[in-house]
């Protein structure tokens, strides 16, 4: 049986590039948590997807702020479920704040340690002043982090195993993440091997391209799942729950 965390896409926040009214963000976040929950999923991650392009650094304190709100509004709404928080690209500090402040589980960092080539530019992991910020303010919360994450490549030619035991053993990452090249993409299962023969003390879970065909044969712990289970695949779309319910017996069987 695996973790299934399925994924909450806020739409775009006021004040991104795209920003639609808050309310609208609110109440689509809400539909989609309900019907995760109700769907049978473990967990759900609230990310700002919709505020692409993103910012390389810290966020800005109106989009933190606005996340908070809308993460307490989650928690609220489905206190039985698992929450975790991806502030994008890469504003771990302002993750594990909302998570403080909402009660969340978990956070998502895409680049925890090492440094990645992205769409924003270089961005660099700084997995000591994370660690001392959990520590300070939020020392319950889990810290799920990627293997070389999608849209991104590694300056050089990184091994695999060799990112993964940098991660966990010196990131002191909880749970380690692999995904395919981008959103929705598919993994290449001899990756995530890879990981959890090099970290066998730590959970792996898939992050990107998972379907129901492809989760029957998951060697992975578990699966954040978000692109499959918006209807006909399209993340402008809302939740589908018969999407979210296949693919938590998938997951579950």
């Amino acid at each position: 049986m695996a973790t299934f965390f399925g994924v909450v896409h806020l739409l775009p926040l006021p004040g991104s590039p795209r920003g639609v009214g808050l309310e609208a963000v609110r109440s689509r976040a809400l539909a989609d948590a309900q019907t995760l929950a109700e769907g049978g999923v473990d967990g759900l991650i609230v990310e700002n997807f919709g505020d692409a392009p993103f910012a390389r650094g810290a966020v800005d304190a109106f989009t933190l702020a606005q996340m908070t709100a809308l993460a307490l509004d989650i928690r609220r709404a489905v206190p039985g479920v698992r929450l975790g928080i991806n502030v994008l690209r890469n504003d771990a500090r302002a993750a594990l704040a909302i998570a403080a402040a909402v009660g969340a589980d978990l956070i998502r960092v895409n680049v925890h340690t090492g440094a990645m080539v992205t769409d924003q530019g270089i961005i660099e992991g700084d997995a000591r002043t994370t660690l001392l910020d959990r520590a300070r303010f939020a020392p319950g919360v889990q810290i799920a982090a990627d293997v070389l994450v999608k849209h991104a490549v590694p300056l050089g030619q990184p091994d695999i195993a060799d990112v993964a035991r940098d991660t966990a053993r010196r990131g002191l990452a909880d749970v380690l993440i692999v995904t395919g090249s981008g959103t929705g993409q598919a993994h290449d299962p001899a990756r995530v091997r890879a990981v959890k023969q090099a970290v066998p003390e730590r959970p792996v879970w898939v992050g990107s391209g998972i379907t129901p065909e492809t989760a029957a044969t998951l060697e992975a712990d578990g699966a954040i799942v978000g692109t499959w289970l918006h209807a006909d695949g399209d993340l402008s779309a809302p939740l589908d729950p018969t999407r979210v319910r296949t693919m938590a017996e998938a997951l579950h069987g």
